[in-house]
């Protein structure tokens, strides 16, 4: 949907992943969309030279999360929104809706 606008799809489903959970990494974000991990890192690494993601460590693992001091952010978040919710609901439970806590012991799948 946004993918004129931002250039691509991988950096929109990177910049919609993060918008929905506040933070990601690279294997997580190409895993939930079955891309390959270098075109995700392509893209974080594009949005953190560009001052909207930046980066920390937690362990060993380098997690993006959004730059508060990006002019922007607040238009950008508000865009994100809007698109997220002109998604097909199949796509955001498949995508957007990641489950919180453990299925009870012996529940069927």
């Amino acid at each position: 949907m946004l993918e004129k606008l931002f250039g691509n799809r991988t950096v929109e489903r990177v910049l919609l992943f993060v918008y929905t959970y506040g933070e990601g990494y690279a294997q997580e974000i190409a895993d939930t969309f079955n891309i390959s991990l270098s075109a995700v890192q392509r893209q974080l690494e594009r949005l953190e030279v560009g001052g909207i993601l930046v980066n920390q460590l937690k362990g060993r693992t380098r997690v993006f999360t959004w730059n508060p001091r990006w002019p922007f952010l607040s238009e950008l978040k508000a865009l994100l929104k809007k698109a997220l919710a002109y998604l097909p609901e199949s796509q955001q439970e498949q995508y957007f809706r990641r489950r919180t806590r453990p299925r009870r012991t012996g529940k069927p799948l």
